[in-house]
């Protein structure tokens, strides 16, 4: 079976630069680095998303603070063995980047779109805020090329999150929404605590994809 990996994980970001790039690993002599991109949502909340680039992107381009770029590529994940824990870590892998001219007309433009086919891989957590706004927690298992998979945590919103709630594992959904950032305390056992940021994405639309018949059953909700 011949499987488009880039139709299964597929974003654009538009958004400004926030932090010199820093040098994050090498594969097979291939240097790959990091920085942070502000993207603006509607709303105006700033989300911070961590990028990763190849050296080879970066010929014709210099990552400076305050250039406004166009990313595109995949929202992936891989975990992190640190004090003999193990912690996913979330970031945008870029295959394109662009600088972006800064004119009247596209100065207020905000982009932010991921589009994910996979697999829900835990039983998705449906709960009510304090005020009542249904939320469903849904952790999406995206296929990569080599036998390897990205372990994207997802949120739903409203008619999404009752849609979801009864989800059985290993039903294949496909969804659409943006990339967020978010900070939350992490309280260790000492009494201690400290602020980190999580990743995920807020989904505006979702489909169970049926194989067996083609058949697609969709939800949406409106995001900002």
């Amino acid at each position: 079976m011949n499987t488009n990996y880039s139709e299964n994980n597929h974003l654009i970001l538009i958004g400004k630069i926030v932090s010199e790039k820093s040098y994050s690993h090498e594969i097979y002599g291939e240097k790959f680095y990091v920085f942070n991109l502000e993207v603006v949502r509607l709303s105006s909340t700033v989300d911070i998303i961590p990028i990763t680039i190849s050296e080879r992107l970066l010929t014709n381009l210099d990552i400076q603070i305050g250039k406004k770029v166009t990313v595109e590529g995949q929202f992936r994940s891989y975990n992190n063995y640190e004090n003999d824990k193990n912690r996913l870590v979330l970031t945008v892998f870029a295959k394109e980047i662009t600088e972006v001219e800064e004119s009247e007309e596209d100065k207020d433009e905000v982009t932010n779109e991921v589009v994910l086919v996979g697999y829900v891989c835990k039983k998705p957590i449906y709960r009510q805020t304090p005020f009542g706004r249904e939320i469903a927690d849904v952790l999406l298992a995206v296929n990569r090329a080599y036998n390897k998979s990205d372990y994207i945590p997802s949120i739903a919103w409203g008619r999404n999150a009752r849609f979801c709630q009864n989800m059985e594992v290993g039903t294949e959904v496909k969804i659409t929404g943006r990339v967020q950032s978010r900070t939350y305390e992490k309280k260790f056992e000492d009494g201690t605590s400290e602020t980190r940021v999580a990743y995920e994405v807020s989904i505006a639309s979702m489909e169970v994809v049926n194989k067996e018949d083609d058949e697609v059953e969709t939800e949406s909700e409106a995001v900002v």
